[in-house]
């Protein structure tokens, strides 16, 4: 694929002309110019134990260098040091660098004694040689398959082991647990054969002590609140309900305060039924997971698609491209509960600027505080002015052309550099408004339907969608979706916002959340409807295949013309029956929200990672995403209130019903967030038509205004909406406090795929 020089430049990419010492700048050509000097700043800090005058080594761009420590320092102080770019002196770091042993042989039989489940079966302790440290031998217990983990526990402590890919159930594997801590339990996932790790730092922790549920057996996992925070535990294989076992977490995590919001701890007492983010005990590492009615795992691993349960969260695997500034990658979609995100990011010096605790406390706060706290670790990761920034020039005229070649010739790290513009011509210095200009602008032409990149929704005409069709009008389409990408991240990096809201399921993508089937009824209500047209057919015992004769293919129409689509190997061949309809929705589910458009998500997907790291967007839901990205919108509750039909039971009275009369007051009292919310709830999308709310509409291009539809409670106890048509069923409660409680529950809980009825 190629980025750069691409087909129809009208001249060539010179080198951008410099300004001179007199300050006369010189004819500028368009692209990303590097303000470098011949040195580059690195920070370190000072080691324990280093006086004034004394001199210490670091790690500075993969060389090793001497520090004289500076008079009135001291340890733990951060220095600036500057590097020469080609330092011959400087000693490269070799293969053994930085490596250390210990004599720390880890002795888990020393646990035997206390009150803790016995060792796994097929456990066998080998002999000792050396001062390595202990190893055991594992046997793979049956209906694990190459790939996959399982628990076993050895001296009380809970491990998961990976199933080797050519392994299979009965044979052995060897594996090196890590050392544990000598005070208290431990729970860590080694690997077979893996290397013995270096020792852990210590840290503070605190031991929990559970009884395994009713209904959890042996090798299963269960969710439970521990410190205020939900984990994930893996109940030991040989351990039974009613058994007490024990793990361990980070004291950070449960001793510090959780400055939860209303709405935070609102979910939170909710969180019975649908899909969650836990953390497991295991590594920290993130997971998404289904709870049940009974507030356990709904293990889903096995089953076949449930339409009811079944979600999918997109994967994506990264690879070196042909290119070295660019990193390629490949996008599928697995069930969601296999879904697994790191909860720590080190920045270029290897220091951990985010872990788990923090994750914890940002994910409970107000989404003022999570765009701050994300802004904070934008920072942290930034890479600071004296080590490099970059200058991008282009022409007006030809702005997006001048973008992309500009934006497309820069690595992972420029993308993290401070940028400023120029539009070549014009006489401006950018102190931060031609960059918001910037974003603005090329935002909005690659999202102009005419650009053929992306089209309205059919939905809501508000709404982008991916156009399938990009590839038939640019032959290199896959470039400016990249570019993209990298807009969106650079501009969430730099607090800047972009100009275009996309429909739900890509901020869903984005965000590595959950897709369902109930999805495709807000991404397409008509194709929704007609699939449940088939379940009732299949439900009252008629014969689908013979009444409808349809296989498993899709036609799409693109510029003009008709084409089938497999939607499964051989779909031409397969018809859909009563016994496999369901297989034929999930089929079409995968097919409309991702396979359809899946090189474009790819590359726009790569691009975003290429700037941001994905452990920092686990603080948000797709919908503070979208505001984040798009910003908060300017609401005018006049405009609003003037433009809102009413009907059901309110059709008569309309805004003088007391029930009605209660919402606009509530919804007056509601931030400029809430507010925002309320409008996603109901419309789809935080944005508000430039022209104001009477020109509002729905999946038909026409226009539907904002109503409120008068329902019993009988009908729904929460509030409901229909995006498609910018309706929002509102029961006739009897109080004003009980409208205000499940107004902003049904609200707030839309972003989390729960249902609560």
């Amino acid at each position: 694929m190629k980025f750069f020089g691409r087909k129809g430049t009208k001249e060539p990419r010179e080198a951008p002309s410099r300004t001179t010492s007199s300050g006369n700048k010189s004819r500028r050509k368009p692209g990303a110019q590097a303000d470098n000097s011949n040195t580059v700043v690195f920070k370190v800090k000072i080691p324990e134990g280093i006086s004034p005058g004394e001199e210490f080594q670091v790690h500075a761009g993969g060389r090793v260098v001497r520090v004289k420590c500076p008079p009135g320092a001291t340890p733990g102080k951060s220095l600036a040091i500057n590097v020469p770019k080609n330092d011959d002196s400087s000693k490269q770091l070799s293969s053994g660098a930085m490596t250390s042993s210990s004599s720390l042989r880890p002795d888990l039989s020393s646990n035997r004694n206390m009150n803790l489940p016995p060792d796994s079966p097929g456990v066998t302790k080998m002999e000792e040689s050396g001062d390595g440290p202990q190893a055991y031998m594992v046997e793979i217990p049956a209906g694990v398959s190459g790939g996959e983990q399982f628990p076993i526990t050895i001296a009380g402590n809970t491990f998961m082991v990976t199933c080797p890919p050519n392994a299979v159930p009965g044979n052995k594997v060897r594996i090196v647990p890590p050392p544990p801590d000598p005070n208290q339990l431990q729970q860590q996932q080694p690997s077979p054969e893996a290397p013995p790790p270096t020792p852990p730092s210590k840290r503070e922790e605190q031991t929990f002590e559970v009884t395994v549920p009713n209904n959890v057996q042996g090798g299963s996992s269960f969710a439970l609140l521990a410190g205020g925070v939900r984990v994930q535990v893996v109940c030991p294989v040989n351990a039974s309900p009613g058994q007490k076992i024990r793990f361990r977490l980070p004291l950070a995590l449960t001793r510090k305060p959780k400055k939860q919001t209303a709405l935070a701890a609102k979910r939170l007492s909710y969180d019975k039924d649908g899909w969650t983010r836990t953390v497991r005990v295991t590594d920290m590492k993130l997971q998404w997971i289904r709870m049940d009615e009974n507030g356990g795992i709904d293990n889903l691993r096995n089953a076949k698609f449930d339409v009811e349960k079944s979600a999918y969260v997109r994967r994506l695997v990264f690879r070196e491209g042909t290119d070295p500034r660019i990193r390629d990658g490949v996008l599928s979609l697995v069930p969601a509960n296999e879904a697994v995100v790191d909860s720590k990011i080190r920045n270029d010096r290897g220091d951990v600027i985010v872990d788990y605790p923090e994750i914890s406390d940002a994910q409970a706060s107000s989404f003022e505080a999570k765009a701050d706290w994300f802004q904070k670790k934008c920072a942290q990761l930034a890479v600071e002015w004296n080590e490099g920034h970059m200058r991008i020039n282009v022409r007006r005229e030809h702005l997006l052309e001048d973008s992309v070649d500009a934006i497309m010739s820069l690595n992972r790290k420029d993308l993290r550099k401070m940028w400023r513009f120029e539009f070549i011509g014009e006489a401006g210095i950018d102190a931060g408004g031609l960059a918001r200009e910037w974003f603005h602008l090329v935002s909005k032409e690659i999202f102009d339907p005419d650009m053929g990149f992306w089209l309205s929704s059919e939905a809501n005409q508000m709404l982008m969608d991916v156009n399938p069709a990009s590839k038939l009008i640019h032959s290199d389409y896959l470039v400016y979706y990249r570019f993209l990408g990298r807009v969106m991240g650079k501009a969430m990096f730099d607090g800047q916002l972009v100009a275009g809201h996309m429909v739900p399921f890509i901020y869903k993508h984005l965000l590595g959340w959950p897709i369902a089937f109930k999805d495709l009824k807000t991404y397409d209500e008509g194709y929704y409807a007609n699939l449940q047209q088939i379940k009732q057919l299949a439900d009252t015992g008629e014969d689908v295949e013979m009444i409808l004769c349809m296989d498993f293919t899709a036609t799409v129409e693109m510029l003009g013309e008709k084409q089938d689509v497999e939607l499964v190997p051989g779909g031409a061949d397969k018809p859909v029956t009563n016994d496999n309809y369901v297989e034929y929705f999930e089929a079409c589910f995968k097919y409309k929200l991702m396979e359809r458009v899946r090189p474009q998500l790819n590359e726009l997907i790569l691009g975003f990672f290429d700037v941001i790291p994905e452990p920092l967007l686990t603080v948000f839901d797709y919908q503070e995403l979208e505001l984040i990205m798009c910003g908060l919108p300017k609401i005018d509750m006049e405009d609003w209130r003037e433009n809102t039909e009413y009907s059901g039971d309110y059709e008569q009275v309309g805004e003088d019903y007391p029930v009605c009369q209660w919402f606009w007051e509530v919804v007056e009292g509601f931030d400029q967030e809430m507010k925002a919310r309320l409008l996603q709830f109901v419309t789809g999308t935080s944005g508000v038509p430039s022209r104001g709310f009477s020109v509002l509409q729905g999946n038909d291009g026409n226009v539907r205004k904002f109503t409120i539809h008068g329902v019993s409670v009988g009908t729904c106890l929460y509030p409901r909406a229909h995006t498609c048509f910018n309706r929002i069923d509102l029961p006739s409660y009897e109080a004003k406090s009980e409208l205000e409680e499940k107004l902003k529950l049904a609200v707030t809980m839309v972003a989390t795929g729960f249902d609560i009825e």
